[in-house]
């Protein structure tokens, strides 16, 4: 199963890329300010400091940003993540990324399950579904009945 991650960080932009405010960079992600300072402080981004030591923004956190927010989707944890991010080399980050890869899948399946028996209740005429010997099928062979219930 290949699986396609599409990230959206508009390059686009009247910004410069390579001078970006904690401020501009939340806005552009939809993100508050203080969800990014706490990434910094558990060691996923690492902006650089201008003058007064406000922290600026490139290119290179924009990708980063996305990234921490799609593995968040995926359910990994920030400590996770900052641990890919920091690893030595793509054999540090397999065993990660393939533990989470298999709970992702193993969710995924029960979430297309589930999509099924709400597809299979919606074209239910009955008045309760769960009288239904169609639906009680489709429900035994979920929970690994041998017959209807």
């Amino acid at each position: 199963m290949r699986i396609t991650l599409l990230l959206n960080v508009d390059m686009k932009s009247t910004v410069n890329p390579g001078s970006m405010s904690i401020g501009e960079i939340a806005r552009r992600f939809g993100l508050a300010p203080h969800v990014l300072r706490h990434w910094e402080s558990v060691g996923l981004l690492s902006p650089s400091r201008a003058v007064a030591g406000r922290r600026r923004y490139g290119a290179d956190h924009l990708y980063q940003i996305a990234v921490i927010l799609r593995a968040k989707e995926a359910g990994f944890a920030l400590d996770d993540i900052r641990q890919m991010f920091v690893a030595q080399g793509p054999t540090q980050r397999t065993a990660t990324l393939r533990r989470h890869r298999a709970e992702l899948a193993k969710r995924i399946a029960q979430a297309q399950a589930s999509l099924e028996l709400i597809d299979c209740a919606l074209a239910c005429d009955h008045e309760d579904i769960t009288r239904c010997p169609h639906f009680q099928a489709m429900v035994a062979e979920r929970i690994g009945l041998d017959a209807p219930v």
